[in-house]
């Protein structure tokens, strides 16, 4: 009888335990365990600056890609470098003598290097909205190259330097040809004249439409205001 009753004691003091005391088993990584706490051993923590769309994982990010053209030495890589989250992919070779005759330094003179292949960086704007910024050459030996790096782009942004404004027309003709929507960027040099938008289209001869941005290349809010004038001039032209 006294065994009978210990048995029953033991199974009620298990019964009546507090759920508190009952150690919780943490769910998979990146989800939060039963008791309602994040799991800090994975998954993005919104104190940690994340964005919505990686703590929402219904959601997906929209990637695009926009493509920076332009002459030689106009500001293409300066233009990614400033933008880019994460460390932009270069591929700049020192100049030598052997391009002296082909490549033009006398706007930039204290340009040392030239991009040989691409510039690649990453941005991403209005939370889920991810763009792949890929630079162009601006030397006509490596042109071959820009097929390969528009497939797939949204848009285009062509810089410009109002001191040789003849170097972006090969651009220009290109996005016309090719259908791709793109805007024109003025990087503004220092020391050198400004001059209004409306005077930039007149002497490029491009229609109303296409949008021209003065901006300067060096500077991240400027860069990202051309970017946000480039995606919504592709989704006025390209709503689908």
């Amino acid at each position: 009888m006294d065994s009978a009753v210990s048995d029953a004691t033991a199974v009620d003091t298990a019964v009546d335990t507090p759920a508190a005391a009952i150690p919780v088993q943490p769910g998979p990584a990146g989800e939060p365990d039963p008791a309602g706490e994040p799991d800090p051993a994975g998954g993005p923590d919104p104190e940690d600056g994340a964005q919505d769309w990686q703590l929402d994982h219904s959601r997906a990010p929209i990637a695009t890609k926009i493509v920076v053209a332009g002459g030689f030495g106009v500001g293409k890589t300066t233009f990614v470098r400033a933008v880019s989250e994460i460390t932009p992919l270069q591929t700049e070779a020192l100049m030598t003598r052997a391009s002296e005759e082909t490549d033009d330094l006398t706007a930039t003179p204290d340009k040392l290097t030239t991009t040989v292949a691409m510039d690649f960086g990453r941005i991403t704007l209005d939370n889920d909205l991810v763009l792949y910024v890929f630079g162009t050459p601006g030397q006509q030996r490596f042109w071959f190259m820009w097929d390969d790096l528009v497939r797939g782009a949204i848009g285009a942004i062509v810089l410009a330097d109002t001191r040789r404004l003849t170097d972006c027309f090969p651009a220009l003709d290109y996005f016309e040809s090719c259908g791709l929507p793109y805007v024109v960027a003025v990087n503004h040099f220092e020391g050198t004249e400004r001059f209004e938008p409306e005077d930039v289209r007149e002497a490029l001869t491009i229609t109303a439409e296409v949008p021209v941005v003065i901006m300067d290349a060096r500077k991240r809010y400027s860069v990202v205001e051309t970017l946000l004038a480039m995606v919504e001039h592709a989704l006025s032209t390209t709503p689908e």
